[in-house]
């Protein structure tokens, strides 16, 4: 059936709304993109490669993962789970994070007392080395470790919470992973101009967009050449946190 004149003209006002929405919203996100680039040249005028911003931000996390490197490289986990020192393999994960502030005091001891057994700390090693190091999508294997970790011995304090599913893989992995402090990423969306769908209980799809942001930051600061996630969270920290 053809359309009648009214019908066109209606169609046509609804796309230019659509449209004026869009438009006044790439306007906001730009405007907020820029105001967040400001803050952070303004506390860090040498970008990414400032000496306090190295102090502050990323040398400490560059150690973890230097440190993760040497006794969880792919190799080394490997030889681990051949010879089953699940503890081993935990223990040295715990050591290498308590040794950042990435965590909260309660995460780090809910994490230590899931891994104190046999079986928490088999299921950590397991989960954690597919995680990082199995074959298949993203999406499978983060939702394979979250399932992982929502069923981790637990005490007093549960462990299934954004931080600790985000922090070994960003220890890891710091080219691939991104590690997701909630109020402060959410803060920092928002204050760019980012529409971050987030969900309290850990899943790929707000991990996807999490990624997501931390690709849009990157293409943005094309020109400070952010090296990692390290830097490309630091900066969305910077954003979010009262720290700053």
């Amino acid at each position: 059936m053809r359309p009648s004149a009214y019908s066109s003209g209606s169609t046509a006002v609804a796309r230019s709304s659509q449209v004026r929405r869009r438009t006044t919203q790439d306007v906001n996100a730009r405007a907020g993109a820029e105001r967040c680039r400001r803050k952070f040249l303004r506390i860090f005028p040498g970008g990414f490669r400032d000496e306090t911003y190295l102090a502050w931000e990323r040398d400490y996390k560059v150690r973890a993962h230097t440190e993760w490197e040497a006794a969880l490289s792919r190799r080394n986990f490997s030889v681990l789970l051949r010879e089953r020192s699940f503890a081993a393999i935990a223990a040295h994960a715990i050591r290498i994070e308590s040794r950042t502030n990435l965590l909260f005091s309660f995460e780090k001891m809910a994490l230590r007392d899931a891994v104190k057994s046999s079986a928490g700390a088999q299921a950590f090693a397991e989960g954690l080395f597919e995680f990082l190091h199995g074959r298949g999508a993203l999406e499978k294997k983060f939702a394979a470790w979250c399932t992982v970790v929502a069923g981790l011995p637990r005490r007093q304090t549960r462990v299934l919470t954004w931080p600790v599913v985000t922090v070994f893989g960003f220890i890891a992995q710091p080219e691939t992973h991104f590690f997701l402090k909630p109020m402060v990423t959410r803060l920092a969306a928002k204050n760019y101009g980012f529409e971050f769908r987030y969900a309290s209980r850990p899943s790929y799809a707000t991990y996807a967009s999490a990624l997501e942001f931390a690709a849009v930051v990157r293409a943005d600061l094309g020109d400070l050449k952010p090296r990692d996630m390290i830097d490309l969270q630091s900066f969305i920290w910077v954003q979010g946190s009262d720290e700053y």
